[in-house]
């Protein structure tokens, strides 16, 4: 099916669930946005970054013909993934339950943490996924205000994040946990700075494959994969603030696909939207 699939950020996390969705489907057109213009999301309202997600989430719909969304914000999922899942028309996917999946698969102790926004970490919804799985396991969650900001900046390493790493992973590092997920799609980005904080014996997951992996057998199942490749896949990045610096730092950070960049206009409302059916 020659429609492509619709994934969205508050900014560049996302970057690093469409880096491991384009290699993993590589012949899969892609439309990406990054919400620059109203990040971070961490310290929003729910009710505010929902709304957002269906603007987000339905422009992709209606304005990109999408054929599923990824939901490749945390702090997003948390908030609007349930209501995403029952209004939209396609399948939607998002990031909170594939990095559970992953974080207690990878322990050996059985006592693992989660990073994540404050809004990410306050909204619970990684204590009930994880609790989800069924896997009996001890979880830590830490709030990391600040990380998204120095990722959003291009600053991912030097004295000054070490140090706030430093002391936000501190009640983590405390607890002895044996693994820790990446609760942000940015955080990645800083995954050098805080395996030095945590150290050596604490294995890092990212739910960035995971989510690939999760999109691709729900695609794969509602028989949405694209089954011919005669031509080469289109990837699109649009963003709601700066575009020159999105597809530079975005460059940066993905690869070469961000080369351009275009403009993405939030709508009035999203409820004004009109609903399209496939």
């Amino acid at each position: 099916m020659d429609r492509p699939i619709g994934m969205f950020d508050s900014g560049f996390g996302g970057l690093t669930v469409a880096r491991a969705l384009i290699d993993l489907l590589p012949d899969e057109d892609l439309v990406y946005i990054g919400d620059t213009g109203r990040y971070p999301y961490g310290s929003r309202p729910q009710a505010e970054v929902r709304e957002f997600a269906r603007q987000l989430a339905w422009s992709l719909v209606n304005d990109h013909d999408a054929k599923a969304i990824v939901v490749a914000c945390n702090t997003a999922a948390a908030a609007a993934l349930d209501e995403l899942v029952d209004e939209l028309p396609v399948p939607v996917i998002g990031v909170i339950e594939p990095g559970a999946r992953a974080l207690v698969a990878a322990t050996r102790t059985g006592r693992v943490g989660v990073i994540g926004t404050v809004g990410t970490v306050m909204s619970g919804a990684y204590d009930r996924a994880v609790a989800h799985t069924g896997v009996a396991v001890v979880l830590t969650a830490a709030a990391c205000p600040g990380f998204v900001e120095f990722v959003e900046r291009g600053q991912t390493s030097g004295d000054e994040i070490a140090i706030l790493a430093d002391r936000l992973l501190a009640p983590v590092k405390a607890a002895g946990v044996d693994t820790l997920l990446l609760g942000c799609t940015h955080y990645p980005y800083l995954a050098r700075v805080i395996g030095q904080a945590m150290g050596p014996a604490v294995t890092l997951v990212s739910s960035a494959d995971e989510t690939a992996f999760a999109a691709s057998a729900q695609l794969r199942e509602a028989g949405l994969l694209r089954l011919s490749s005669t031509r080469p896949a289109v990837h699109r990045f649009l963003s709601s603030g700066d575009i020159g610096w999105f597809a530079d730092l975005g460059r940066r950070l993905l690869g070469p696909e961000l080369a351009h960049a275009g403009s993405w206009e939030p709508p009035v409302t999203a409820t004004d939207a009109p609903i399209v059916s496939h």
